[in-house]
């Protein structure tokens, strides 16, 4: 018999179970705060035979614990957010990673304002004529979305707008820049008295500092090089493990890297909520982590579970993989899967656009993971006339989902819908051990009102 379910997205289990995080999904790097969007001029937006008047330049961010990020939008008709938390992603999980002109977006960023701070040598060298930072932000987040979003979109000043045709001429194509920070895998899986990993540190930091899982001195667990010598700091390439006593309890353990750099420029960064995907511009010194988790136990199956999105596919990839002597069963959507001692296996779990998704999964000995997230792997397009389409004026969405027309110094408006963003039911997967094996629940939350 199965029991102890909870509502959707939340912890299962019983006492000795893993603390959960927040559950956000992220595979390292910067996590930030949207400011709002501070240097910027008009541009006019052509659709459906109408023109849109919408602000267009930089959006500038806070760093959870250190640092200021400057960001272009690569979402044109998807609104922002007011104090959006936005994550450090790979061009593969937004709509970059379908765009043919993605690395022609990353030239621009590379050749333009703000990387381009000499407004004299970049109007001389495009033609511009005087250009100022509002005039030079407008028009290089122009020539952006002529590649980000296939959009008919015109700068309102006329260097400016000299300045997006440069821009979208020159334009060549450029490869993606590696994340910040990050591991690989999230996680890894074995029997005590073992080293379990290896997880590859990628960072374009000189050296980050590694911390020991937070209980570490009472289960005796350490974070050690291949040789198992206890480490505490690491550098691009280094492959750390987790040196698990023989005789510790069936349990799991999560190591953090984190450091001090300049984000590379190019950088995707995507909403936790749905708010409109942005690409990095600029960054001051700013912190980044990255963490991955063990689970360890005697006999049995002993599966390291982990999570990303998958924009190819459309839907969300659970890998599973298997270091224990028993097949790993599980049941996921009506279909069953065994994964034999020593195998791994990945499921894709189908996620519309635009859907929040809250997955808790938990395993031996009281492991418990959440993912959570939004797909968003799609621009809007071109709005399709009616009563969705974007009002005339852009204005600024809340997290609470309000609305407003924005007034003379506002800098969080929208480059699109006046609407409220939808809040969409996601749908939630709960992982529970039964006998030696598992089963995966599929479970719809509860409608919100007036779906």
């Amino acid at each position: 018999m199965i029991s102890g379910l909870l509502a959707a997205g939340s912890i299962l289990g019983g006492a000795g179970a893993a603390a959960a995080d927040d559950g956000v999904q992220h595979q390292g790097g910067a996590v930030a705060t949207l400011d709002g969007l501070k240097t910027y001029d008009k541009a006019e937006l052509h659709a459906d035979g109408k023109t849109q008047q919408i602000p267009a330049g930089l959006f500038e961010m806070t760093v959870d614990g250190g640092g200021r990020l400057k960001t272009y939008c690569i979402d044109i008709h998807n609104p922002t957010q007011d104090q959006a938390k936005y994550l450090e992603t790979p061009w593969s999980q937004t709509s970059l990673g379908d765009n043919d002109d993605a690395g022609k977006i990353l030239w621009i960023l590379q050749n333009s304002y703000p990387q381009v701070d000499d407004l004299a040598a970049l109007a001389q060298k495009a033609g511009t004529g005087p250009l100022t930072e509002k005039t030079a932000a407008a028009g290089t987040q122009v020539a952006i979305w002529r590649f980000s979003d296939d959009a008919d979109v015109t700068a309102v000043d006329a260097q400016a707008e000299a300045l997006a045709d440069w821009l979208e001429k020159e334009a060549k194509d450029v490869k993606e820049p590696k994340a910040s920070l990050s591991l690989e895998p999230g996680a890894v899986s074995g029997k005590p008295g073992e080293r379990l990993g290896p997880v590859t540190v990628s960072t374009d930091a000189g050296q980050v500092a590694v911390t020991s899982p937070a209980d570490a001195a009472a289960s005796g667990v350490k974070v050690t090089d291949e040789a198992g010598k206890p480490v505490t700091s690491a550098v691009n390439g280094s492959k750390l493990y987790f040196d698990v006593p023989a005789e510790a309890a069936d349990g799991s353990a999560t190591l953090t890297v984190q450091a001090t750099t300049s984000v590379p420029v190019g950088r995707a960064f995507a909403g936790v909520t749905k708010s409109q995907t942005q690409i990095l511009a600029g960054s001051s010194q700013s912190t980044v982590s990255a963490q991955a988790t063990a689970t360890w136990a005697k006999t049995g199956p002993i599966p390291a579970l982990s999570a990303e999105k998958n924009c190819a596919e459309g839907g969300v990839d659970i890998t599973a993989s298997n270091k224990g002597d028993e097949p790993f069963e599980f049941e996921l959507m009506g279909v069953k899967h065994s994964i034999a001692a020593g195998d791994s296996r990945t499921v894709t779990v189908p996620v519309a656009e635009d859907q929040a998704y809250d997955f808790t999964i938990t395993g031996p000995a009281g492991f418990s993971k959440t993912f959570k997230g939004v797909l968003d792997c799609e621009t809007a397009g071109t709005p399709e006339p009616g009563p969705e389409t974007p009002s005339s004026q852009p204005s600024p969405a809340t997290a609470g989902g309000g609305s407003g027309t924005p007034q003379d110094g506002d800098n969080l408006a929208e480059t699109g819908s006046s609407s409220a963003t939808p809040v969409i039911a996601g749908i939630a997967i709960v992982l529970v051990l039964v006998g030696g094996g598992a089963v995966f629940f599929l479970r719809r939350k509860k409608a919100v009102a007036g779906e």
